[in-house]
């Protein structure tokens, strides 16, 4: 229970472990595994029942399905509650194989050559992607954000990598180490010249496509 009793208008709000805003589930220790846990049970109902509504067994029309009804709810604001812990994002990656898995002809391929053969990257390195995408989007002003507020920029002089690298700070906190704004400048920094285009959005969104991204992945 907490210390201290926070009432307005004379009523006592009650305490809570969790709450939910915007489509995300916040914990009181700030992990992620609730919201998990929570998009998990959503995404098998909705990947039940679009395996159930279908009469056709035709893999196209159901893997389009998928992408348009399913594999979002396991992406919606990922920047925000992006999961840390090995189980977490195991348990997003199996809700995934499990849908492929029931696709006719395909349950007895592995999972990675499952993946390979429907050309689905795994959802952590989506989530990488999106993360370098919104910290594009940081640096270069395209969002209503403070950049200084979340990095800070620093001179390279290193002609294999970018010049828009962001001063890394040292914490010793697992919950700040695992924020958007600390978890990027690593994988952002790493981006090399050579590969990414950082001449516009589009630009570089298409570039980190062809980036490697799979050592920075906890999962495979």
């Amino acid at each position: 229970m907490p210390t201290v009793e926070v009432f307005t208008d004379g009523t006592r709000l009650p305490y809570v472990t969790s709450c939910r805003d915007l489509g995300v589930t916040i914990s009181a220790d700030l992990t992620p595994s609730i919201h998990v846990n929570n998009i998990v049970i959503k995404r098998h109902q909705r990947a039940n029942a679009t395996h159930r509504c279908f009469v056709s067994r035709d893999i196209n029309l159901l893997m389009r399905a998928y992408l348009v009804h399913v594999r979002p709810i396991l992406e919606y604001n990922s920047v925000v509650w992006l999961p840390y812990r090995k189980h977490d994002i195991e348990a997003i990656e199996r809700e995934q194989r499990r849908f492929t898995k029931r696709l006719r002809g395909y349950g007895s391929h592995s999972d990675s050559e499952r993946l390979r053969l429907l050309q689905l990257p795994s959802l952590e390195l989506r989530r990488l992607r999106i993360d370098l995408i919104w910290c594009y989007k940081t640096v270069f002003g395209l969002v209503d954000l403070c950049t200084y507020e979340l990095f800070e920029l620093r001179q390279s002089s290193s002609t294999r990598n970018h010049p828009y690298k962001i001063f890394k700070r040292r914490t010793s906190c697992t919950t700040r180490s695992e924020f958007f704004a600390e978890r990027v400048v690593n994988i952002w920094n790493e981006l090399p010249l050579n590969v990414v285009d950082f001449s516009s959005l589009i630009a570089f969104k298409r570039s980190i496509e062809k980036f490697d991204l799979s050592p920075f992945c906890s999962v495979t």
